[in-house]
Formats: structure tokens, sequence, C-alpha cells
């Protein structure tokens, strides 16, 4: 039984592991974590809007707020509908009105938890169904949605709640996090190995930890080759050594590690990611960053059209390179 239950820890993914139980131990956010604390202990819930990019800790925090509110009675007291449910009209009207009229037993002044998580993806119908339901029981109900932009969810809805933003998390928060899942999983690691996942992560904690993971499942080993390897983004080497040939003039060589990246199958769109951010980092004049960082988003926007050919991208050098030869002229 013992062996069995073991296999089931190592198994289960690190993203679920780790996660906080307790609004205290969230990481990043300040702001956003201390005004839950301050619910979290008085106990008076609003009805709240979690905004914010995926990865930040949004369905972790309202998880946790739920848990220090209810305690025990947790299980009955909260309802959780995500993407994945089944959320048209039908739904806002049947289960959420049905768990809402439910009799519960709670603590002295707690309220019943519906959690709405991605809720910038239910329906304009189901949003509207949905805010005089939270009129109606605001007495014995309240509701929690997260969502990655707030401006879909509708104006009314936004009126009757509070709203919390989440920002991408800093490389520090997330390099403290991975410290220790690192050493309580005993991973053998190299630090350029954590540098590459902090890299590859963007600020989002939950891709850093499945990253993290997938690279020592696959080799036992996080360094920076393996990370790359699973994570299947462009190598940073390659596009600083690319950006570092059009400053140097050297354009053809540029121009064949452009094409050595797009024959490894990578897409255009990860290409201009990852040298965006490259060149947001790199060390150079600051008037040439700005050109390098306006040609670069109008090569973005024409890939994002659908014009994502290797023909863009050699354009895009070729513009880099006129770029920074006028800045010489000058």
């Amino acid at each position: 039984m013992s062996s069995s239950s073991s296999i089931m820890a190592y198994d289960m993914p690190w993203v679920e592991k780790y996660r906080p139980n307790k609004v205290v131990d969230i990481v990043g956010n300040e702001d956003a974590v201390s005004r839950l604390q301050v619910i979290a202990r008085d106990g008076n819930m609003p009805n709240l809007i979690l905004s914010g990019p995926p990865g930040t800790g949004k369905t972790t925090s309202i998880l946790a707020l739920a848990h220090e509110l209810l305690g025990p009675n947790c299980k009955e007291g909260v309802l959780e509908l995500n993407a994945s449910d089944d959320r048209g009209i039908d739904v806002v009207r049947n289960k959420i009105k049905m768990f809402a009229q439910k009799k519960v037993t709670l603590p002295l002044g707690r309220h019943k938890i519906v959690i709405l998580d991605e809720a910038d993806s239910m329906t304009t119908g189901a949003q509207q169904a949905l805010r005089r339901t939270m009129e109606i029981y605001s007495n014995s109900t309240r509701f929690a949605l997260a969502c990655n932009t707030s401006a879909k969810i509708i104006e009314p809805i936004q009126s009757r709640c509070a709203i919390v933003r989440y920002s991408r998390l800093s490389d520090q928060e997330i390099l403290g996090r991975l410290m220790i899942v690192v050493q309580a999983e005993k991973v053998p690691y190299v630090p350029e190995g954590l540098e590459a996942i902090i890299f590859t992560a963007d600020g989002d904690m939950r891709q850093a930890l499945n990253n993290l993971q997938a690279t020592y499942s696959g080799f036992q080993f996080v360094n920076q080759e393996n990370v790359f390897k699973v994570c299947d983004q462009p190598h940073p080497l390659h596009v600083k050594n690319m950006v570092r040939n059009v400053i140097e003039g050297n354009f053809d060589e540029a121009c064949s590690g452009l094409k050595q990246l797009y024959d490894l199958g990578y897409s255009p769109t990860d290409i201009i990611t990852t040298l965006f951010r490259i060149i947001k980092n790199y060390d150079m004049a600051e008037y040439l960053k700005l050109e390098f960082m306006k040609e670069t988003g109008f090569a973005h926007m024409r890939i994002c059209d659908g014009v994502g050919s290797y023909l863009q991208l050699c354009g895009l050098l070729a513009k880099l390179f006129l770029v920074r030869e006028t800045a010489k002229a000058v």
C-alpha cells in the first residue's frame, strides 16, 4: 500500500503538489495577496474578479481564500466551474441557482462561494443571466471570477465585483519557488539550467514548474541544453548570435543563422518572440535598441496577420541592418 502511495506522489504534477493552501504562501503580487489576506482575516468577502496573465496565481488565490474562509466546510460550501465545464445559460439558471439556494451549515458570517474559472470564455448570454443571480442570492452566496482580461466580462458584472489585478511574476520570485521545489525533489541542476527555465517561463509560474518537471523526467538533469530540448523554443544563444552579426555588419551570417532556426521547424512567432526578448536585454545604443524593437513589432504584426514566411523574417533582418547603417552614418 505504501509503495503504491509513493508512486502516486511521484506521479503527481509538481504544480498541484506545491500549490499553496494559504493566501500568505502565494508568490508575488504582494498588493493583491495582501488584499486577499485582509478578506481571509475579516471573513467579509465581496464578489471578486481576479484578472491577469496565466500562471500568476489567480485560481490558487481563490482556492486558498475559500479554504481559509470555510475550513472543513470547504467541500460543500464551494462550487467550482471552469472552461472545461458546460457554462451556458442553462448551467447558470439551474446548477448555480440550485447551489445558491442550497442550505449549508457554515461558520457565522461566512458565505457559500461560487468559483468561475476562466470566466472570460463564458458567453455573453450566460454572463447576463448571472448578474441577476448575483443580486438575488447576495445574502448567502459570493462569486469569485478568474479571467485573463477583465474587459471580456460584461460591465454590469464588473460593477458588482471588486477587481483584483495580477501581473507576471518577476524572475526572482520564480527562482525562489524553483529552489524550494528543486531541494524538496532533490533535482540535480546547474544554475544555467534554472536560468533557462525562467527564460522560457516568462513570468508564468505554472509553465516554470511544468518545464522543470518535464526536464527532470526526461533527462534527470537540469541544464540549459536539456531545458531548450524539452521546451522546444529557439535557443537564445543562437538568436543572440544573430543579433550580434547584424550589429557587427555580417548580414550573410545573420541570415544563415536564421535559416538554421527556421529549418529546425520553429514557428516564425516563436523566433520573433525570442528575438524581441533578446533585443530588449541586449547591450546596445539606446537609439538602435528602440528602432530594432519598432521594426520587430511591425514584423510580429505581419506574422500574426498570417504572413508567417521565411521571407518576412529575412526582411526584418534586412530592416535591422539598414537601421544600423543609418545609425552609423549619423
